[in-house]
């Protein structure tokens, strides 16, 4: 799996960064490693570090799934550690439901009875 990660001009972008955003994103995606081959990470600081406000550092994720389509979350905090933690939680849940929804999707019985 790869992961992209990048910043705004306002966020310096680091190797140190970079290693912490990869074990965050490996460890919501770790159960899903068969299916997601790319994440991309986006983070932002919304206010361009003038001031601190209460949600101003913000955090998109996007995991690329091998034969569906992307699957894609945002997260705004204070801080960009709480940022990429809720995103990687919402993430984590919107994989969860995608997958679980494509496996079950054979084998369902219909709502007239019959099994599909």
């Amino acid at each position: 799996m790869q992961v992209l990660v990048t910043t705004d001009n306002h966020i310096e972008g680091s190797v140190r960064l970079s290693r912490y955003v990869e074990s965050v994103v490996e460890s919501v995606t770790g159960r899903f490693a068969k299916q997601v081959t790319r994440v991309e990470v986006h983070l932002t600081d919304e206010n361009g570090g003038q001031k601190v406000t209460e949600n101003d550092h913000r955090c998109a994720m996007e995991a690329r799934l091998a034969g569906l389509h992307p699957v894609a979350v945002t997260h705004k905090a204070s801080s960009i550690d709480e940022a990429l933690a809720g995103a990687g939680e919402k993430l984590e849940k919107a994989l969860d439901k995608t997958i679980d929804k494509v496996a079950h999707k054979k084998g369902r019985t219909s709502f007239s009875g019959r099994q599909s």
